[in-house]
């Protein structure tokens, strides 16, 4: 993957130092470099360049306010002699900060985070792992098939595991290790509340005093996997952190 990179800096020593990286750089391609943010404006809005290494402080328009008039265009490396400017630059998204001076690793660390950070927006559908839809469980000398969706929740007993399934009036019983099957489970999709219970998140409909209630059954939450749980509701939740 080859990034198409600009320079932004008011400073003719910085430039052409960054100008110098991006040449050692393979997978860097400089496509040009401003003194001044307003004269890049023009440029970076034609859409095609990846990233650009900013300097904040410049006279007309600083690296922040640039950055925010451009949007989502492309990704920003920040590069500035001023310690202070760190919290601002990930407030608008920078991928990375860079304190002057500094050296070609330093430089080279931070472009290769910008192009793990395309790779990954590139991948296609398709070449994304996805996540699976059922597992095979070993029981009574068979090997059953369950899907993913109808688990309400799992319970471990020492060396086995019951598997309670939708529409199932019995468990599904197998010899492994609670620890073994949550390997296996999407974490997307269950999250450990205690250490002998897994739950699956989009079936738990009511929670009260620190237990999860399916039917007659409460499963309890223990501390030590509180927070777990708690993190997975807060991303659910639509009336702030619980």
């Amino acid at each position: 993957m080859i990034l198409k990179c600009c320079i932004i800096d008011d400073e003719p020593l910085a430039i052409e130092l960054l100008e110098n990286y991006v040449k050692r750089t393979p997978f860097l391609q400089l496509e040009a470099s401003f003194n001044s943010a307003v004269q890049a404006v023009e440029r970076v809005s034609r859409g095609d360049i990846d990233l650009i290494f900013l300097d904040i402080q410049m006279p007309e328009v600083n690296g922040l306010e640039f950055s925010r008039i451009i949007g989502e265009r492309c990704r920003i490396i920040f590069t500035t002699a001023f310690e202070q400017y760190a919290v601002d630059s990930y407030r608008v998204n920078a991928l990375d900060y860079l304190l002057k001076p500094f050296s070609y690793s330093d430089f080279l660390q931070a472009c290769e985070k910008a192009r793990q950070w395309f790779e990954l927006k590139n991948q296609s559908p398709a070449a994304q792992p996805s996540m699976p839809q059922s597992i095979f469980v070993k029981s009574e000398y068979k090997l059953i098939q369950i899907d993913l969706d109808k688990i309400l929740y799992i319970e471990g007993l020492k060396d086995y595991v019951k598997i309670y399934v939708e529409d199932e009036a019995h468990p599904v019983l197998s010899l492994m290790s609670l620890k073994s099957l949550e390997e296996q489970l999407p974490e997307q999709k269950f999250v450990r509340v205690h250490r002998s219970f897994i739950v699956q998140m989009d079936k738990i409909k009511v929670i009260e005093r620190n237990r999860i209630v399916f039917g007659k059954t409460y499963i309890p939450i223990s501390d030590s996997y509180k927070d777990q749980l708690v993190e997975q509701l807060n991303r659910r939740s639509i009336i702030g952190k619980l």
